[in-house]
């Protein structure tokens, strides 16, 4: 994993997530414990538990209460995941197999459940009703996204509004609620509440655009997965939607989402997109919505935990450099 001078801060406190993520409840089948270590060793730079810590550090919380919301986060961020690559069909993920790859479905989604429960159950020793509810919500925002994408985002045109909703409830929510977590836990102010929430979605945004923009651009090794993967998907994410807009009968990308394209046409669409001006205006978006995250950061006080926040907000729109 690169090092990352912002996980710095809050190295002490990721290792006792780690610990909490491997913690085995009496009576848990050794495939859940199997299956967890795996995924908990496939890589991934922790950043929502990263999150949930330097927010608490900046509005003060209680550590060991934040420690239960930092492994629930990350949880659940584990447990969409095997989810949405059971729906995708995906073998792979940041080069490491995935569960659907090993076990049947029926399995995958049992134990994609049994650690939706786990993350509830980790939430809930953070000692925190509205904490609680805000899990409930994003989770609810979430399962959403993704039955909005698979009804309507598909092999179809999408608007900028419609994509920003997809993209917020499949991971700015998630991101949001992460950086709001520490100022819940700490008995914040609202303003203070609110600009962390902002912070976290803004920056959410950010994050889903360059994966985006990299599932273009980026080699397999660097994704983890086959590049053009949302194509051959048929979904429409912001450097498609905006290389249509200029090149809308470009034969191969229409071929790629008409559906079942074979891999050539899937390639030659990919370097049509990539080499074209719709994957700088996606970074454009990108890099702006970090700058309204940062912005959201005005109000606090200097210090190391607001300064590795805004780092945060820089690595997300340089990652793919």
């Amino acid at each position: 994993m690169q090092e990352l001078s912002f996980l710095n801060l809050v190295r002490d406190d990721l290792v006792q997530v780690e610990t909490l993520l491997r913690e085995s409840p009496p009576g848990q089948h050794e495939a859940i414990g199997v299956a967890v270590d795996h995924l908990a060793g496939g890589g991934g730079k922790r950043l929502r538990p990263a999150l949930v810590f330097l927010s608490a550090h900046l509005c003060g919380a209680d550590m060991g209460r934040a420690a239960f919301a930092a492994a629930a986060v990350e949880m659940l961020h584990t447990a969409t995941l095997i989810h949405d690559d059971l729906i995708d069909g995906s073998p792979m993920r940041r080069g490491v197999e995935t569960l659907n790859a090993r076990w049947s479905p029926a399995a995958t989604v049992l134990i994609g459940d049994y650690i939706f429960a786990h993350a509830a159950y980790l939430i809930s020793r953070a000692d925190s009703v509205r904490l609680m509810q805000r899990f409930a919500e994003t989770l609810m925002d979430m399962c959403n996204g993704e039955v909005r994408q698979v009804f309507d985002g598909r092999r179809g045109q999408v608007s900028l509004q419609e994509y920003e909703r997809r993209i917020y409830a499949k991971t700015a929510s998630l991101i949001a609620m992460s950086a709001e977590a520490g100022a819940i836990l700490a008995g914040a102010e609202g303003e203070t509440t609110e600009a962390l929430r902002v912070y976290g979605e803004q920056l959410g945004l950010a994050f889903q655009i360059v994966d985006d923009v990299l599932d273009f651009v980026a080699d397999e090794e660097t994704l983890g997965k086959p590049v053009g993967s949302d194509l051959r998907q048929g979904l429409i994410t912001l450097p498609l939607l905006f290389f249509l807009e200029a090149e809308s009968d470009h034969p191969a990308v229409r071929r790629a989402l008409q559906g079942n394209p074979s891999g050539e046409v899937v390639q030659e669409a990919v370097r049509a997109v990539a080499g074209s001006l719709a994957i700088e205006r996606a970074l454009k978006v990108a890099r702006w919505h970090a700058d309204q995250a940062k912005e959201t950061l005005n109000g606090f006080s200097n210090s190391s935990y607001r300064m590795a926040l805004l780092d945060i907000a820089d690595f997300t729109v340089r990652r793919r450099f």
